[in-house]
């Protein structure tokens, strides 16, 4: 059986199909996998360190505002477009695989567009609640569509039925223990802990409204609290020295540049605060997580904000959105839910009923009822 996944731009959709790809490799041996993607983004360097095959193609994507930078750049992507389906279409028949897989992003669209004229069996899928631009075209071309969540399903025109799968996660997060937890990272069990991060590489608008936060909470005591500032957010890390942290932390407060224990740290977390890309809400969501979503207004079609809407909908999070956001009203949402432990509780309850922790599972059922 073969295999070939189409995916890249963001870990947001290269992480979920290498976790699918990785299930299917290891619960079917025989199976022969390849991935396509782009050379110049994140997926050259993680699918091959996944131990995947993987070849590329040249696409972008067009940009909307009528700049003379952009005015070019779009002349060249419509020269890769033409160039990327003979490219895609070499792959396909080198290759030959039995069925076509679809995660997102511009390198999907070629691919999988030649897979169906082909006649190769095709499936994609989505990621957000609010679907990207290139899977709302490919929804009605392709055999199989799959979501994250059924949100996503009133915007796409599909012609067969749309299966929710949810988004797989890491299995450590999956198993990790909140007790466990807590005491690897020392923390008293009359004690709440809170987590918060804007990404990898951390988000300006969420340090700024949790510097004066984290001050008074260090000064207090009431709560234990992890902040991550991101790789691009180490201006903050010196803030936060100035007054009176000592590598990186002062009471119960600890301010990182990143969080490489993601699965100790959110596991042990009463609350969490950050961003609402589609793999953090899995995440808070596989463990049961009450949250304060903050959701980036600077991606595609505003997709964050209709992947936080999806759970704020069936009171499984809190949502500030980022023209709101100050310490005043980030401080007093996060006062009342830790307060209101019964709140809290059902937040949290109502989170792990959107969880489907046999994502990558489901996925893959989906894929080799095609390939047969």
């Amino acid at each position: 059986m073969k295999i070939l996944f189409a995916a890249g731009g963001t870990a947001g959709h290269i992480n979920p199909a290498l976790a699918v790809a990785s299930y299917i490799r290891e619960n079917y041996p025989d199976s022969q996998i390849m991935f396509v993607g782009t050379a110049d983004h994140m997926e050259a360097r993680l699918i091959p360190n996944a131990g995947f095959d993987f070849k590329t193609i040249e696409i972008s994507g067009f940009k909307r505002s009528f700049s003379l930078k952009n005015i070019k750049h779009n002349i060249v992507t419509l020269i890769n477009l033409v160039r990327s389906s003979g490219q895609s279409k070499k792959i396909l028949n080198d290759f030959k695989p039995d069925v076509c897989v679809g995660f997102g992003g511009y390198v999907s669209g070629p691919v999988l567009e030649e897979a169906v004229h082909m006649g190769i069996p095709t499936c994609l899928h989505e990621q957000n609640a609010f679907p990207g631009i290139t899977n709302k075209a490919l929804a009605k071309q392709v055999d199989r569509v799959m979501v994250t969540v059924e949100d996503a399903a009133a915007h796409l025109d599909a012609k067969s039925d749309i299966v929710v799968t949810g988004l797989p996660v890491r299995g450590e997060l999956i198993r990790a223990d909140k007790e466990f937890s807590r005491a690897q990272l020392f923390i008293p069990d009359d004690k709440p802990l809170v987590l918060s991060f804007g990404g990898s590489l951390g988000a300006a608008p969420l340090n700024e409204a949790m510097f004066d936060i984290l001050a008074e909470s260090a000064e207090s005591g009431e709560y234990y609290h992890i902040h991550s500032v991101g790789t691009n957010g180490s201006e903050y890390l010196e803030k936060f020295e100035k007054i009176g942290f000592k590598n990186g932390k002062k009471g119960t407060v600890e301010v990182r540049q990143y969080i490489d224990n993601m699965d100790i740290c959110m596991s042990a977390a009463d609350v969490v605060i950050g961003r609402a890309g589609a793999s953090s809400l899995s995440e808070i969501e596989a463990l049961g997580k009450a949250s304060i979503l903050i959701p980036s207004p600077y991606v595609a079609e505003n997709h964050q904000y209709h992947n936080a809407m999806a759970l704020v909908n069936r009171n499984a999070a809190r949502i500030i959105e980022e023209k709101e956001l100050t310490s005043k009203t980030l401080k007093s949402m996060l006062d009342k839910l830790l307060s209101d432990k019964d709140t809290l509780k059902t937040i949290g309850e109502n989170a792990k009923k959107m969880a489907h922790l046999d994502s990558a599972k489901r996925i893959s059922d989906v894929i080799l009822s095609l390939a047969k």
